[in-house]
């Protein structure tokens, strides 16, 4: 059993009961990503599949912005002098950080204010619920830069998100999707003021968290397997699912509270 991880050195790391909140924080540069950042990023995830404590996930930036993407000259630079095998290397470890967010069962709550960018914008992108300003600015950047618009699987997301047409365009020209087309997209599951966002966040990831745990996380698993199925197997894939759900004392729970005209209190068993 992995330990779970309850302090970073390279983030900012705050556990509250069922709560944690992961804080890009490096403000002055507007939170971009280090190679060391991505790596203990990576590991948090990870071990967040072996975490029973924690329910919900919040991920914000701070100093007024989510995220520039990969610091320029701590990342960018370095990569020019990578062979083939080394920028593999490196992509992959990208990558792992989007796997490593998708493979927790805990649902994942981005509070996005100001510049969400590059990798920032795929946190974002990877996480289960996007709440933003009017006043955020989203771009999958990477054309901009000379690079495709398939990192970190954008290709494979971001279509499921906000369409194939919407997704095409960001991607293909790396511009910039303001907080109120986001909003009016989808990428953003709703706008917040900014001194609010985060507090918005945390308290619909709290409600999340006071939810039923397992469901929960049969609900993440099946929403991420049901995208390779047909309607078929879908259904199918729900009845086994839903059916595990049922074996839960959460069931049992809900029932008896309906039944005698109570809230439910759900334990996660």
């Amino acid at each position: 059993m992995t330990t779970p991880l309850r302090s970073a050195s390279h983030f900012q790391l705050q556990v509250d009961g069922k709560l944690a909140t992961v804080t890009l924080n490096r403000p002055d540069k507007k939170n971009p990503l280090t190679f060391e950042s991505y790596a203990e990023l990576t590991g948090f995830f990870r071990q967040l599949q072996y975490d029973d404590a924690v329910k919900a996930v919040v991920v914000t930036g701070a100093g007024g912005n989510f995220c520039s993407g990969g610091d320029v000259f701590e990342i960018i630079e370095p990569l020019l002098s990578k062979d083939t095998k080394g920028l593999m290397r490196f992509t992959e470890m990208t990558g792992d950080l989007v796997k490593a967010m998708r493979a927790c069962p805990q649902p994942v709550i981005a509070a996005i204010d100001g510049v969400c960018v590059g990798a920032g914008a795929i946190i974002a992108m990877a996480s289960d619920l996007r709440l933003g300003t009017a006043r955020a600015k989203v771009a999958f950047l990477f054309n901009k830069v000379g690079l495709a618009g398939c990192d970190m699987g954008a290709c494979a997301m971001l279509p499921r998100i906000i369409g194939y047409g919407r997704a095409s365009e960001l991607l293909f020209t790396g511009r910039v999707m303001g907080g109120e087309e986001a909003e009016r997209w989808g990428f953003f599951t709703r706008l917040c003021a900014p001194e609010s966002v985060l507090a918005d966040a945390t308290a619909l990831a709290g409600e999340i968290a006071a939810g039923p745990t397992f469901a929960n996380d049969i609900t993440k698993k099946m929403l991420a397997m049901e995208w390779a199925m047909s309607i078929e197997e879908a259904i199918k894939a729900e009845a086994v699912a839903q059916a595990l759900c049922m074996t839960t004392q959460d069931f049992r729970r809900a029932y008896e509270a309906f039944a005698a005209r109570q809230k439910p209190v759900f334990f996660g068993d």
